[in-house]
């Protein structure tokens, strides 16, 4: 069985149903010669139907209502408060998306880069709500290639006193390695993504992955 096989039916990785629709918008955004306006546009989509997803896990309780026609409704209501999460500078291009679906929601940031002396990831910047510690976390980074920088994320939430079962990683392209790699360091943590790559080359890149997300995205590219 191939990694991304493995990773695919692991089951905390959720990924979102495999539509027409969702591979016509990754299509789109993977090719080289799509224009920037075009691959935020469509970027946005896929973050949006990520979010909606993401919010699926949330818990939830029973809740009566009452219609317009005067008939009861046996509904549910979310339980629980959540907050986003978005992991510099790739992570921002989420936020949007999560404001959209969730108004007024509060968003912290966290800046991690390599450490070009020990090669590994180091936190160089974190703001995060003051109660983060009883909030629902939805952490957001595009592109998942290591699991390098999120694992550490997740290691500086929970030091604020985050719940491991409370995170939830909401990703665009996800590689094997690094997905298979954070669900096994994190017993609780559950995963929501598009789509599962081939795997990364010995660049530690993506493949067939879609370049760099954030200079595509914001227009930083060479």
């Amino acid at each position: 069985m191939s990694l991304s096989a493995k990773a695919a039916e692991h089951p905390r990785l959720h990924l979102l149903p495999q539509t027409n629709q969702l591979k016509g918008l990754m299509t789109i955004i993977r090719d080289t010669n799509t224009p920037r306006g075009d691959f935020v546009f469509y970027s946005d989509r896929v973050i949006r139907l990520l979010v909606e997803e993401g919010l699926n896990y949330l818990p939830v309780v029973p809740k009566e209502v009452t219609t317009p026609m005067g008939a009861t409704f046996q509904g549910v209501a979310f339980e629980g408060r959540i907050c986003g999460v978005s992991i510099m500078r790739a992570g921002e291009s989420m936020e949007q998306g999560l404001r959209d679906v969730c108004t007024s929601v509060r968003i912290g940031k966290v800046l991690i880069q390599r450490d070009e002396r020990t090669a590994q990831p180091k936190l160089y910047y974190s703001k995060l709500p003051k109660d983060i510690a009883d909030r629902w976390v939805l952490l957001l980074d595009p592109m998942l290639a290591t699991g390098g920088s999120a694992i550490k994320c997740i290691e500086v939430l929970l030091e604020a006193g985050v719940k491991e079962e409370c995170i939830l990683f909401v990703n665009l392209i996800c590689a094997p390695e690094g997905a298979l790699m954070m669900l096994e360091k994190f017993s609780k943590l559950q995963i929501i993504t598009a789509e599962i790559d081939e795997g990364i080359d010995e660049q530690k890149f993506i493949l067939p992955g879609l370049g760099d997300f954030g200079d595509r995205y914001f227009g930083t590219e060479d």
